[in-house]
C-alpha cells in the first residue's frame, strides 16, 4: 500500500498533469478535486489488497504446499489473481 503522502504526491501530480494537458476544466476547487482523485485512488488500491488476500488464501487451501516465490506460485498467483480481478469487474495487467 501507498503511504499517505505518496498518495497525496501523486494526486498532486495528476491533477497538475491534467490541467497542463488541457485534458480537463476545472469548475470546482482544486482541493476538492485532489481529495476525490486520493479517494479513488485509495479505493482502487484497497480492491487490488482484497483480491491479493483472497488469491494467498486460495492457494494456501491446496493440499501441497506451494513456495512463494517459485516459478509455480507466480504462474499461480497471475492466474487466480486475474479471474479474482474479473468476477470483481476490475481490469488486471
Amino acid at each position: 500500500m501507498l503511504s499517505d503522502d505518496k498518495i497525496s504526491h501523486l494526486s498532486h501530480v495528476l491533477l497538475k498533469g491534467l490541467l497542463d494537458g488541457d485534458i480537463i476544466g476545472l469548475n470546482a476547487d482544486e482541493g476538492k478535486i485532489r481529495r476525490e482523485i486520493k479517494r479513488s485512488m485509495v479505493s482502487f488500491l484497497k480492491v487490488g489488497q482484497d483480491i491479493d488476500e483472497s488469491v494467498r488464501k486460495k492457494m494456501q487451501s491446496f493440499s501441497r504446499k506451494i513456495i512463494e516465490g517459485t516459478p509455480e506460485w507466480e504462474v499461480l498467483y497471475k492466474k487466480f489473481y486475474k479471474e479474482e480481478a474479473a468476477r470483481r469487474g476490475v481490469a488486471s495487467e
